[in-house]
């Protein structure tokens, strides 16, 4: 089963179990997101202690074909965000999960 979590959810989070007014709640998550976004871009990569690392890789252009109607087509050169889970991280979810 699939379970979304939303902005949100995140910000009810912090609402609840830190107790600032869910605006405060909410400049502080976009504050989170905007630094972690800055970083990748200026950096190429973020690393956060305990639980991961955001690099920045670069893909390179190349002919991607439509499975319905057998049509190639040129899928065009693009930057992706890959993230790599953390030794902690991944201890933490098979020891709790």
């Amino acid at each position: 089963m699939r379970v979304n979590l939303t902005k949100k959810d995140i910000i009810n989070s912090i609402y609840m179990q830190i107790g600032f007014s869910k605006k405060i709640s909410e400049t502080l998550l976009e504050d989170i997101f905007e630094i972690i976004l800055k970083n990748i871009i200026k950096h190429k990569k973020v690393k956060i202690s305990k639980f991961g690392t955001f690099s920045l890789r670069k893909k390179k252009q190349r002919i991607g074909r439509n499975p319905k109607t057998k049509e190639t087509k040129i899928i065009s050169e693009r930057n992706v965000i890959i993230f790599k889970a953390s030794k902690e991280f991944k201890n933490y979810i098979n020891n709790n999960a």
